[in-house]
């Protein structure tokens, strides 16, 4: 049994120590809002945080995130002010075509907004660096970088 803390919550988990988090909170947990798309930590479908930072579910193993901070898109967008900023920015901007990505990548936005010093709004190629990791087969990487400003903006 793997203790696991999800979206402020203890929770036990009775999968293979090696088993991707990913795997974990779909198969198990039944959070199926973390993606999966490449499998190789390649495409970002699969992001969420781990104590704050944004890291690829697909890859990681149960074991090393044991009694470390886990949220997800579920709580990202409902229970975190900067998450909540992000995804009406996502809205506004209409953002999501095929939608597959956006978990993902409201993830990373998420993550890279709270790493940056209050009030700094941060320029076009910031967000693309940021972003990069994070593929959108729809193509709509402006609406992603203009979404990120908007909500960067909102925060400030």
């Amino acid at each position: 049994m793997t203790t696991l803390n999800v979206n402020g919550r203890t929770q036990q988990v009775d999968v293979d120590p090696s088993t991707p988090v990913l795997w974990a909170l779909r198969d198990t947990l039944g959070l199926t809002g973390t993606k999966f798309g490449c499998g190789a930590a390649l495409c970002g479908a699969c992001t969420v945080h781990v104590d704050g930072q944004a890291i690829r579910s697909c890859v990681t193993p149960i074991s090393s995130v044991e009694g470390r901070k886990i949220t997800t898109i579920e709580a990202v967008t409902t229970d975190d002010p900067v998450g909540r900023a992000v995804r009406d920015a996502w809205i506004k901007h209409d953002v999501a075509q095929c939608g597959y990505c956006q978990s993902g990548q409201i993830m990373s936005a998420t993550a890279f907004l709270k790493s940056l010093p209050k009030g700094q709004k941060p320029s076009a190629a910031d967000i693309d660096s940021a972003m990069a990791g994070n593929v959108c087969r729809c193509g709509t990487y402006a609406r992603i970088r203009a979404a990120v400003a908007d909500a960067a903006g909102s925060l400030a």
